[in-house]
């Protein structure tokens, strides 16, 4: 993954809407199943299946995280956040887009509970280290959930509040996670997809913070 120098701060600040690159109308080419699961990663997903995404850094590791949890339905890695139409890797990379880098998750709540969910995304990364996770640094990388429905929301607030007494009763810092409703998700080019079972000792970055999920 690309990571930022100790001299270019540009890429750990968000840019303004209207400073943002223009991107483009067409969606990225993306072949729709999943290498691993064998599913659809493209909707539309089973009437019974909800979505959200998650930013924990570099979404290559994170998305094996979440297509390794039993019952899961599928996982895509793409972007998600920003203010780009249909960006490339490069142009997030850039810190021009305003996107983070996210897995998409599709679940049955029948199956995989969202506090399922929840405990694998805070206890896999450090949520609160701002623009960066680890020595990926820069606004892709950034700690973020994005939701479509109020309800949803709420009960990652609730999980929000019970991790950050997790990390303050361990002396750790407060939770820079950004939770947003009704993002736009733009899939990733498809040689990012499921990167770490097509390159088992490729690159990955995440790592908790040694506190568990109450």
């Amino acid at each position: 993954m690309w990571r930022l120098s100790g001299l270019d701060k540009s890429k750990s600040e968000l840019p303004d809407a209207d400073k943002a690159l223009p991107g483009r109308a067409e969606p990225m080419r993306h072949k729709g199943i999943h290498s691993v699961l064998k599913t659809p990663t493209v909707a539309p997903f089973p009437d019974n299946c909800e979505v959200i995404m998650f930013g924990m850094g570099c979404f290559w590791g994170a998305e094996r995280k979440f297509w390794s949890i039993p019952d899961i339905f599928t996982t895509a890695v793409g972007y998600a956040g920003g203010y780009t139409p249909n960006p490339t890797y490069e142009e997030v990379c850039s810190g021009k887009t305003g996107h983070n880098e996210v897995v998409l998750v599709v679940y049955d709540p029948q199956k995989t509970a969202l506090s399922q969910l929840m405990k694998v995304f805070w206890e896999s990364h450090n949520p609160t280290q701002g623009m960066r996770q680890g020595n990926d640094v820069g606004t892709q990388y950034r700690s973020g959930i994005y939701v479509d429905s109020e309800s949803v929301q709420t009960q990652v607030l609730q999980s929000k509040l019970q991790y950050q007494q997790a990390l303050l009763k361990n002396g750790m810092g407060v939770i820079t996670t950004e939770i947003l409703l009704n993002q736009p998700f733009y899939y990733a080019e498809d040689y990012h997809q499921q990167y770490l079972a097509k390159n088992p000792t490729g690159y990955c970055g995440l790592g908790g913070c040694g506190v568990a999920m109450p």
